[in-house]
């Protein structure tokens, strides 16, 4: 997630108020943020779509504080995870929504703040959670996982070539003591991976922080839930954008996108059943990137994956 501080941009905002805006537009229209961290893409909704109602999750309760603060009150935000949003838009009385923004990864409350463990540029404690009041820090699962476990969370969660030889050297290391510090990780993340390998392709800690970060927070699975029911709240004409920044995120949103924009008629059906037709119209052909200046004036949107898709009837 880009930085979002006032007098900082969030990733793509006008192609972000291209889409939207059409469903933000309408009269009495609803503006659900998923992941509104500090409140940049709520911010823009509210300057371009003064009579939009705004509703912002997020898990952590710094960003969730510091954006209502931003937006004001007339702008509801809860710390939820996605999981929750149909039971956040319940309690809200909000039935159905114009326009959903996804926008994943790490948000700069986090990544900018020491404190959090999310950054393996700076030596700091392995916490990683996005809500620090719950749930397992990354350095107790460094601490409690067995090598076999180890390796499967960054290979499944980080793709990691190395996974089993970073495993390997994060068991050994716990015999001389608890792997607290992302320093003394990333020392031993550049000990077992092979010299050329450290040389290209990125920062060699980066894929072990994400898998360690996504098993924290279980943010696959959680993703996995609140995107059907961020789909299904949706009026017809309303639109639905996610922005995601690595490939095992980008794959969650292709399937549910795509399931609802397919027909489930058998295809030598002579007549489509309205039941079979298509609820979604896809808004992006296929995910698209950020454009060359942004990524020059915004390093965090190089990754960028953007897709969205827009609601087109009801179903059952």
């Amino acid at each position: 997630m880009a930085p979002e501080r006032e007098g900082h941009t969030p990733v793509a905002p006008e192609r972000f108020l291209e889409l939207a805006g059409p469903a933000l537009a309408r009269p009495q229209a609803v503006y659900v943020d998923a992941t509104v961290g500090l409140g940049g893409h709520a911010a823009l909704v509210a300057d371009r779509f003064p009579a939009a109602r705004i509703v912002g999750l997020d898990r952590d309760p710094t960003a969730v504080a510091q954006s209502q603060l931003r937006l004001g009150p007339a702008a509801q935000v809860v710390q939820a995870r996605f999981g929750d949003l149909a039971a956040v838009l319940d309690a809200q009385d909000v039935p159905a929504a114009d326009a959903v923004l996804f926008d994943l990864g790490v948000s700069s409350v986090q990544l900018d703040r020491d404190e959090r463990g999310f950054a393996y540029s700076r030596d700091t404690g392995l916490d990683m959670r996005m809500d620090p009041s719950t749930g397992p820090t990354a350095a107790e699962i460094l601490a409690t996982y067995s090598q076999a476990e180890l390796a499967k969370v960054l290979r499944d969660f980080g793709q990691e070539r190395f996974a089993g030889r970073i495993a390997a050297a994060v068991v050994a290391a716990r015999a001389a003591g608890a792997v607290e510090r992302s320093g003394q990780l990333v020392e031993l993340i550049r000990q077992a991976v092979p010299a050329p390998a450290r040389r290209r392709g990125g920062h060699p800690a980066k894929r072990t922080f994400q898998a360690l970060r996504v098993a924290v927070n279980g943010e696959l699975d959680q993703l996995a839930a609140g995107l059907p029911q961020a789909v299904e709240r949706l009026k017809p004409g309303g639109r639905i954008i996610v922005m995601s920044y690595q490939s095992l995120e980008d794959r969650i949103v292709k399937a549910v996108l795509r399931a609802g924009a397919e027909s489930t008629a058998p295809p030598d059906l002579p007549v489509e059943p309205d039941q079979s037709k298509p609820y979604l119209r896809l808004l992006t052909r296929g995910a698209e990137p950020a454009s060359p200046a942004e990524r020059a004036a915004n390093p965090r949107s190089a990754p960028l994956r953007l897709r969205a898709a827009e609601r087109i009837r009801e179903t059952p």
